[in-house]
C-alpha cells in the first residue's frame, strides 16, 4: 500500500543575499526592525514541504500520494509531479485562491529569512483521508506535514480515529502552536520528526522532555544539521547518523524534506531505522547541491556508489534491491 503525504504545496521564490544578515541586525532595536537586502538573483522553483517528500520518493521508485490544496495556477506543477511518478488524484483544486507561495533570501552564512503566503492551502482543511485510501487500496503510513492548521488537526484526528499509522512532521508550524495543539499533533504518531531546535521548542511547549514523548511516540527522529541525525526509541540507545559527503554547497532549501523523503522511502521499502536514516541522509545531500528543492537528478549507479562511500558496502547492499524502479522514473531533468 502506498505512502499519503500531506502538508503544503507551494511555489519558491529564492533569492540570495551576498553578506550576512547578522551584519545588519542590532539586537537591542529588532522591535524596531526595518531593514532590506539586496538580493544577487532570483530563482523560482516548485517546493511545498508535502510536494518536495513526495517527489523525493517518487525518484526513489515509490508511488506517494500526495495530499494538499492548490489553486488553478497548479497545471503545470501538477504535470511535472506526475511525469515524475507522483500520485496527485487527491490534490484539492482552490476556486478562489492561488497555490500558497514561499519567499525565501539566503545570505552568506546559508541564514534564511522567509514570508510563506498559504493561499489555497486554507483549504486543505476540507480534505477527508478515507476517500483517499479507498481511491488508492488503503494507507501504509499518512504523512502529517506543515500544512494550514486545522487539515493538520483534522488529518491527525482522522488518523487515530481510522487507525491508520502516522508520522507527525509540524515542522515550520512549530513555532506559532501552542502546546496544547503540539501535544494533539504529536500523540500517537509512529514517528516525529524534527530538527534540533524544532526539538527543543517541542519540549519547551508541551511541558514533555524526550522520554515522555517517547511514551507516546513510537520513534523520534532529529536531524542535527552538519552533525547528522539522531533517532530515539524507548528503551533503546540512540542511533546516531552523520551526515554524506556533499559536493557543494548550494542551496539548504528543502533539505530536510530531501531527508524525510530518503528516511520514509526506506521505511516503506522495510529497512531499518539507520538505513533509513543514511538514505534520507543522502538524499539532503542532493537537495543542497541544487537551487530549489526539486532539482536533483538521480540515477541508480550513482546513489548506490555515494551510499557506498559515506556508509559502506554493506549500505550499498541492502538498497540496491529497492531501487530496482529508479531508471525507469525520470529524474530531476
Amino acid at each position: 500500500m502506498p505512502i499519503a503525504v500531506t502538508g503544503s504545496i507551494a511555489t519558491d521564490h529564492l533569492m540570495t543575499f551576498g553578506g550576512k544578515f547578522r551584519d545588519s541586525l542590532v539586537v537591542d532595536q529588532l522591535d524596531k526592525i526595518s531593514v532590506s537586502f539586496l538580493a544577487d538573483d532570483l530563482e523560482v522553483r516548485r517546493g511545498g514541504v508535502a510536494a518536495n517528500i513526495a517527489f523525493g520518493m517518487a525518484c526513489l521508485g515509490l508511488d506517494p500520494v500526495l495530499v494538499g490544496a492548490v489553486g488553478h495556477d497548479f497545471a503545470d506543477y501538477r504535470s511535472w509531479l506526475e511525469r515524475h511518478g507522483v500520485d496527485c488524484g487527491s490534490v484539492h483544486t482552490s476556486d478562489e485562491h492561488h497555490t500558497a507561495r514561499f519567499v525565501c533570501t539566503t545570505d552568506s552564512s546559508h541564514a534564511q529569512i522567509a514570508t510563506f503566503y498559504p493561499g489555497a492551502m486554507s483549504e486543505a482543511r476540507k480534505i477527508e483521508l478515507a476517500p483517499v485510501a479507498d481511491r488508492v487500496g488503503g494507507l501504509d503510513l499518512v504523512v502529517v506535514g506543515a500544512n494550514d492548521p486545522e487539515a493538520m488537526r483534522r488529518h491527525t484526528d482522522e488518523c487515530r480515529d481510522r487507525g491508520y499509522a502516522f508520522a507527525a512532521d509540524p515542522s515550520q508550524q512549530l513555532a506559532w502552536s501552542d502546546g496544547e495543539l503540539i501535544r494533539e499533533l504529536i500523540d500517537g504518531a509512529t514517528y516525529f520528526l524534527s530538527n534540533e531546535y524544532e526539538s527543543a521548542l517541542t519540549e519547551q511547549k508541551t511541558g514533555w522532555n524526550t522520554e515522555e514523548i517517547l511514551t507516546r511516540v513510537g520513534v523520534v527522529v532529529t536531524t542535527l544539521g552538519s552533525e547528522g541525525v539522531r533517532i530515539h526509541r524507548k528503551g533503546e540507545a540512540p542511533i546516531h547518523v552523520g551526515v554524506a559527503p556533499v559536493r557543494g554547497l548550494v542551496d539548504p532549501t528543502g533539505v530536510g524534506d530531501g531527508f524525510r523523503a530518503g528516511f520514509l522511502a526506506s521505511v516503506g521499502w522495510g529497512l531499518d531505522l539507520e538505513r533509513a536514516a543514511q538514505v534520507g541522509c543522502l538524499l539532503a545531500a542532493h537537495v543542497i547541491e541544487t537551487v530549489g528543492p526539486q532539482e536533483y537528478h538521480l540515477t541508480r549507479e550513482t546513489f548506490l556508489g555515494r551510499l557506498a562511500e559515506a556508509y559502506g558496502d554493506d549500505a550499498a547492499a541492502d538498497v540496491e534491491p529497492m531501487l530496482t524502479r529508479v531508471q525507469e522514473k525520470i529524474t530531476g531533468s
